[in-house]
């Protein structure tokens, strides 16, 4: 979308403004139609090819100092809190997405949700907030949503309602416009972290103990294969990309991901991104296309950022055929659950096989499942470190390493519970002994409690 394009929408948008619609002093007529009027003398007085090629830094100073200039001309009071607000609407609008941009700014925030343009919730510190944000119409959000898919080449119409996208710096998006939303366009975007999450912050949010980090720690470095699992926005990813730093620089890994979310910091990594089918339905690319391409690139580690089809038979084999230390991510409510969605996953690939070889190939590829869970709070802990031992009669055997138990809820609504060992000695102690990782004889203490 064209600089001109970004100014005629702007200006066309606001003329259409129902008032009442607005939030807090925007709600002002004056203030709308001061607002139009700068929108069109905007139009007349830029020079739109030498703007477009200006780096946006420079373009957003160029605007206010426009914007400032023509507002002076006006006749209309206005105080400066309403000036700055006009300058950064503005700026928000052309280069970046308009009423969103105060959010997006906003480090706390982990998701934002619009639900069509008179509604904007955001998920801080755990929690859904309702904010005050509101997009002027439902034309203004289409634009928005528009802006953000066509940035990477992709298109949402009535005859391709739904999109998932990717912003500049990683956070994912969905859209969903009608028919199929029948109440107005529909936005969630799924925000990427600026800063990457370190152990020692789950350490100090009570996510786990410093001893199951230890064990994480070890099992990375030993290269045995992990599955995390947990309900949505319980933090997989999160933990998956903690646990990818402890993988030596030494070696190449290859992550495959729905949208790129992993910041891995080893100098040797390969990012694979599966792609849609375009409006003819054509030149898909899935993750199980992904997964065998992989293994032909040499490979020696395989992070796969969730595992919801055929490609999991793949990602079995890959783990069974000498790319130890592989690591995934799956939706389930327990460990026992993660391992009957897997099977079921299996079956997707269509070969048919019996229950019992099936969980034997899972038995074989996966070492260890680590449960992340969400707390009515709002907080993520790891619920369970499991160890699957492997197979007695038709059915995978597993045994708990670490727990944590919940004993209540506080008057504040915080979570109470404790962490503790379950008093089971882990087969993989020896393996990590082998790589040259000892623990403590005490870390397996069921004595030993974590509040």
């Amino acid at each position: 979308m064209s600089l001109r394009d970004r100014l005629e929408d702007i200006k066309n948008d606001t003329a259409q403004v129902p008032v009442g619609e607005q939030v807090g002093f925007v709600e002002n007529k004056a203030y709308q139609e001061m607002k139009s009027r700068i929108h069109r003398k905007l139009l007349d007085r830029v020079d739109l090819i030498m703007m477009e090629s200006m780096p946006p830094e420079q373009l957003r100073d160029e605007l206010k100092t426009l914007v400032e200039r023509l507002l002076s001309e006006e006749t209309v009071a206005i105080n400066e809190s309403e000036r700055q607000k006009l300058v950064q609407d503005i700026q928000h609008e052309v280069l970046g997405l308009g009423p969103l941009e105060t959010l997006m700014a906003d480090p706390t925030i982990s998701d934002i949700l619009v639900n069509t343009h008179k509604q904007v919730y955001v998920e801080r510190r755990g929690k859904l907030e309702l904010t005050d944000v509101r997009f002027e119409s439902e034309n203004h959000l289409l634009k928005i949503i528009d802006k953000i898919v066509s940035g990477i080449g992709r298109r949402v119409d009535e005859s391709s309602p739904m999109v998932d996208a990717r912003l500049p710096d990683g956070s994912r998006v969905n859209a969903i416009i009608p028919p199929v939303s029948v109440d107005g366009a529909i936005l969630s975007i799924r925000r990427f972290a600026v800063t990457p999450m370190k152990m020692e912050d789950f350490i100090q949010h009570k996510s786990l103990t410093p001893e199951m980090a230890a064990i994480l720690e070890g099992l990375v470095k030993a290269r045995l294969n992990l599955l995390l699992s947990g309900g949505t926005g319980t933090g997989k990813t999160t933990l998956l990309n903690i646990l990818s730093g402890y993988i030596p620089t030494s070696e190449r890994i290859v992550t495959i991901e729905d949208a790129a979310e992993l910041q891995l910091q080893q100098p040797h990594v390969v990012r694979l991104e599966i792609r849609p089918p375009n409006i003819e339905g054509k030149g898909e690319i899935t993750q199980r296309m992904l997964v065998r391409n992989s293994l032909r690139m040499r490979p020696d580690r395989i992070l796969v950022g969730e595992v919801r089809g055929a490609e999991a038979l793949d990602m079995l084999q890959a783990m069974n055929t000498g790319h130890e230390g592989s690591m995934t991510t799956l939706h389930a409510n327990t460990p026992r659950d993660a391992l009957t969605r897997l099977e079921n996953m299996v079956g997707m690939a269509g070969l048919n096989l019996p229950p019992k070889t099936m969980r034997q190939q899972i038995s074989s590829a996966l070492n260890v499942v680590v449960h992340i869970s969400r707390m009515s709070d709002g907080k993520r802990k790891v619920t369970s470190i499991q160890e699957i031992t492997g197979m007695e009669g038709d059915i995978i055997t597993m045994q708990e390493i670490f727990v944590f138990e919940q004993t209540g809820v506080g008057q504040d609504g915080t979570v109470l519970g404790r962490f503790r060992a379950t008093g089971i000695r882990p087969k993989f102690v020896e393996r990590l002994r082998i790589h040259g990782i000892v623990l403590p004889e005490d870390l397996f203490d069921p004595t030993r409690v974590y509040e």
